[in-house]
């Protein structure tokens, strides 16, 4: 293999699929313009592959985005990382190489595809579907390691330069440009399904992306007018909140109203759900007095991690998300045997075993209501605020906010209503971040692991991919 910057030269194979969209795909030699990008089934299949590796790692990477944040205490097995323990090093870091693996494929897209013709209307679908992959894979990094490299070609030969750290304000400017040449783009404003990239999900990234932007890199009253337009943009897309909180998250009704965009997930096709870590085996839960109710599996779970005391205190009397978020194992005489996640319950083949094949859910309309608060908060537009959050609330069944209204106080509930509402979605250490650098909470205070300590909130570099690139320099405080 070249010993090139960060990545290995890669490429996807690709190949024809069903009507689920999604498929596996092989690493084999650079594809060129010469071998490979003639016509639009090149595209539509390469981006097929994009969707796959997307899925591989998000669904790999849970620990960016919720390890470290206050959610999980040990579980009944397995050990827990270093980073829930806050003990990170540039030794034991998790690494960044599938994320530039990923925009490596991506660059190679959007350096040929534009050259075939004649050019059709899938063919921009796809160019915009990797400009939307790029931007999401950027945010993700630029939120857990906050500077990064910025790579907008394809790596193809060792000779490539070998960049810099970007400074974050640059990565999320970038993502932000990935964004607009994406809505550009798409030949449809809706969906094809919701397992396919879309105007409306590129949406939703956007009001994420500009809340960070705000809150982390330094942005302006503009940023946060943006947002709530793009969070309107999605749901005047057709989509909306379901009455029922756990039908959301139903392995048999996994395109719902509610799902903005998500990745797919079928057993023989991809299984094993992130969520699968906070689910018991059936040795655990053989002898609890509710066992037909928990989701345990003979294979395939493993509950490395328990919902925290916070994760089960967050929810008041009356919210319907506590008990479609977690369960309790008890055994006849009441003791408690354990702690497990609910909501991603996979199916049972009667039998066989439970699959954990709920699809993997990147953005749902509940959440544009909730940037809306997040937004208007920081706008101190307070009554405004309350009525965005007032909209998962009443669903939850705990009726409209009533607390204080000065601004931290309902930015305060906004980080709550969150936690209550996205348990287990891969929001949590984001969100911790974000209101942190946006004043509202001190995050050392919140999570027991920081404590006391003064550990960097943003991951140190694996010191192997420094060795590569000596343009690198290791976040501060490592």
């Amino acid at each position: 293999m070249k010993k090139i910057f960060l990545i290995p030269l890669v490429a996807l194979s690709v190949l024809v699929v069903p009507a689920c969209g999604l498929l596996d795909v092989d690493i084999e030699s650079d594809i060129t313009g010469d071998s490979y990008w003639k016509s639009e089934g090149d595209v539509t299949g390469f981006l097929n592959g994009l969707h796959n590796r997307l899925r591989d790692l998000l669904n790999a990477n849970y620990q960016l985005r919720e390890d470290r944040s206050d959610a999980f205490v040990a579980g009944l097995e397995g050990s827990v990382s270093a980073a829930w323990a806050q003990n990170l090093t540039q030794t034991n870091a998790p690494s960044w190489l599938g994320h530039y693996t990923l925009l490596h494929n991506c660059n190679l897209l959007l350096k040929y595809a534009p050259g075939i013709e004649p050019n059709t209307t899938a063919i921009n679908r796809g160019i915009a579907s990797t400009y939307a992959i790029r931007a999401y894979v950027y945010f993700m990094l630029t939120r857990a390691w906050g500077d990064v490299p910025i790579v907008l070609e394809p790596t193809e030969s060792d000779k490539s330069p070998l960049p810099a750290r970007a400074p974050a304000a640059e990565v999320i400017t970038q993502i932000l440009d990935d964004i607009e040449a994406a809505l550009e783009l798409f030949p449809e404003d809706g969906y094809l399904n919701k397992n396919t990239l879309s105007k409306p999900m590129v949406y939703a990234l956007k009001a994420d992306v500009l809340l960070w932007k705000y809150k982390v890199t330094g942005g302006t009253e503009n940023d946060l007018l943006d947002a709530i337009e793009a969070a309107d943009m999605v749901l005047s897309s057709g989509v909306g909140m379901l009455d029922d909180f756990a039908s959301v998250f139903s392995a048999e009704n996994k395109t719902n109203n509610e799902i903005v965009f998500s990745l797919y997930f079928k057993r023989d096709e991809k299984s094993d759900h992130y969520g699968s870590r906070l689910k018991a085996r059936d040795i655990f839960v053989a002898n609890a007095a509710n066992v037909d109710d928990i989701a345990y599996s003979i294979s395939g779970s493993r509950s490395v991690y328990q919902p925290s005391p916070a994760a089960k205190n967050i929810f008041g009397a009356g919210d319907v998300r506590k008990a479609a978020s977690v369960i309790t194992a008890v055994d006849a005489d009441g003791n408690v045997i354990g702690d497990f996640d609910n909501k991603f319950r996979g199916l049972n083949y009667e039998g066989v075993d439970r699959y954990w094949e709920d699809d993997l859910i990147v953005y749902r309309a509940a959440e544009m209501y909730l940037f809306k608060a997040e937004a208007y908060a920081a706008l101190d537009r307070i009554s405004d605020a309350v009525d965005q959050l007032n909209h998962t609330r009443r669903r939850a069944g705990i009726g409209d906010y009533n607390g204080p209204t000065d601004r931290k106080a309902v930015e305060r509930e906004i980080l709550d209503e969150r936690f209550r509402e996205f348990w287990l979605e891969q929001r949590r250490w984001p969100d911790l971040v974000r209101f942190h650098y946006g004043g509202t909470i001190n995050v050392y205070d919140v999570v027991p692991n920081l404590n006391g300590k003064s550990v960097p909130l943003f991951l140190p570099i694996l010191k192997t991919e420094m060795d590569l690139n000596h343009n690198l320099r290791q976040t501060e405080g490592y």
